[in-house]
């Protein structure tokens, strides 16, 4: 019986000690811990892989014979009959028949065109005999140079295997011919005759060489290296942007300098996020090539310009030492003084601060100090646009640790104070906005990632409305720019 009353007593001393102030959490707003959350932002990066027409040059050296063809005609009309004058009479000289044969060679590929156009040149050497001429000479032997000329448009297929047209021609050198008898044996026009199912031949089977010089490889590579995550501000805080490529879209492409450049656009989501560095999605296989639909090269993403707490107590409790040196006035009562102790600031719900405000104070002519923490609440706010921080609805919401009255919480409650400690605590985010706005230009103007460098340039940015997450307070600012991705060497 005697234990119950004991508890009893004690339990009724703790109630009492609450009801004095000296409950610890009383009053105290409850601290949050969420996270800065951004959705991700559609953008449509520019893409241009660029392929050597070297490798073109080379995948068609490898692709295309030295021997192009054989040249085997019988019975060939030579030396055509005419009509010789011998001043009595005219006599016409027989026909004189031979075997056609030979075969020409290519030399080295040249690559090279501009705009829509590839050409690709090289060099053909005719070694052509005449044999079994008219049953007289045996054989003679002639040499021709021609130069070829393919001219090839390309186009991509649905599963961005390359194609072209090709036209052929070539332009004789030397002609090909033989001297017999005084008289010049043209070998050209059988040659042409063999000639022209050879280049038809050609024309036919060159476009599906195309698709042997790796275009569709350094597509693919590009598409798997998009998938990672890029640093847009090394710290204070830590910002990242993570690249989610959705679609890959072409949209033509050109010769140039000896390069061949793809104009190709990737829609992508890029998500920003303040902290850690976030994990790449895993790559996705490459999509079916779907028509470019827009101007490429436009990348949007999210920075948050940055306070962090811990960085506003200090400021908040000098300022309002330097104001104690003057009087608080309290209406009813005589002169207040105050000595700040201390400042917590952090983020508490509904998308406010709670600021925490440790200090005693006195009104001349008493002796009896009241001490304690007042706190205080509101929402930071800032006009459209515009990086001057002020706040709403701020004003006293509880306290906590209060013992020798109700006097700083008179004192807080004074006309005033609660708009004074407001202005104290309103800050303008221009500078930093600048300075948060250069890193990342600087940041990610070339930013390698694995296989591919990302290259950006800041253009546009606008700021949105002000916000209190648990890590702190923070400005939205939404930037646009251009922005592409190549292939590294």
């Amino acid at each position: 019986m005697a234990g119950r009353i004991t508890t009893g007593l004690m339990l009724a001393a703790s109630l009492a000690l609450a009801s004095c102030g000296g409950w610890s959490d009383k009053g105290q707003p409850p601290r949050t811990d969420d996270r800065i959350v951004v959705q991700p932002q559609p953008s449509l990066v520019t893409v241009p892989v660029e392929a050597e027409l070297g490798d073109l040059a080379r995948a068609m050296e490898r692709n295309v014979p030295r021997q192009l063809w054989r040249i085997n005609q019988r019975d060939q009309i030579c030396v055509a009959s005419k009509g010789v004058d011998l001043g009595i009479a005219t006599v016409k000289t027989p026909k004189i028949k031979c075997n056609i044969v030979g075969e020409v060679t290519r030399g080295s590929i040249r690559v090279g065109g501009s705009g829509k156009e590839l050409r690709f040149s090289f060099p053909l050497t005719a070694v052509i005999r005449a044999e079994d001429i008219g049953g007289i000479l045996k054989r003679e032997t002639a040499t021709a140079k021609a130069m070829a000329h393919a001219v090839v448009r390309l186009e991509l297929e649905k599963d961005w295997t390359p194609r072209g047209t090709v036209k052929l021609s070539y332009d004789w050198l030397t002609e090909p011919h033989v001297d017999f008898m005084g008289q010049k044996i043209r070998l050209t026009e059988p040659a042409e005759r063999e000639l022209a199912p050879i280049i038809a031949k050609l024309e036919r089977e060159l476009p599906g060489e195309l698709g042997k010089i790796g275009i569709r490889r350094q597509i693919g590579q590009a598409w798997a290296s998009a998938f990672t995550s890029v640093v847009l501000n090394e710290r204070n805080p830590p910002v990242w942007m993570r690249i989610t490529p959705r679609e890959l879209q072409y949209g033509g492409y050109e010769v140039a300098n000896g390069r061949l450049r793809l104009r190709l656009g990737m829609r992508a989501l890029t998500e920003t996020y303040v902290g850690k560095r976030p994990r790449p999605r895993p790559a996705t296989a490459l999509p079916p090539m779907v028509p470019l639909a827009g101007t490429p090269g436009e990348l949007a993403f999210f920075l948050p310009v940055f306070a962090e707490y811990g960085e506003l107590e200090p400021v908040l409790i000098r300022a309002l030492r330097k104001r104690s040196r003057r009087p608080f006035m309290v209406p009813g009562l005589e002169p207040v003084d105050a000595t700040f102790k201390a400042a917590t600031i952090y983020g508490t719900t509904g998308g406010r601060i709670a600021v925490g405000l440790t200090f005693t104070a006195h009104e001349r002519g008493s002796r009896t100090p009241t001490s304690g923490t007042v706190w205080m609440t509101g929402k930071p706010a800032n006009a459209e646009d515009s990086r001057r921080v002020g706040f709403t609805d701020f004003g006293v919401t509880g306290t906590t640790d209060m013992t020798g009255g109700d006097l700083i919480l008179d004192m807080m409650n004074a006309p005033g104070v609660a708009p004074m400690i407001a202005e104290l605590l309103a800050q303008n985010f221009e500078r930093d906005y600048a300075e948060l706005l250069g890193k990342v230009d600087q940041a990610i103007a070339a930013k390698r990632s694995g296989d591919i460098v990302i290259h950006a340039d800041l253009k546009r940015a606008r700021t949105g409305q002000l916000q209190a997450a648990g890590a702190g307070l923070y400005l939205p600012v939404w930037a646009s720019g251009t922005a592409s991705v190549t292939i590294a060497p």
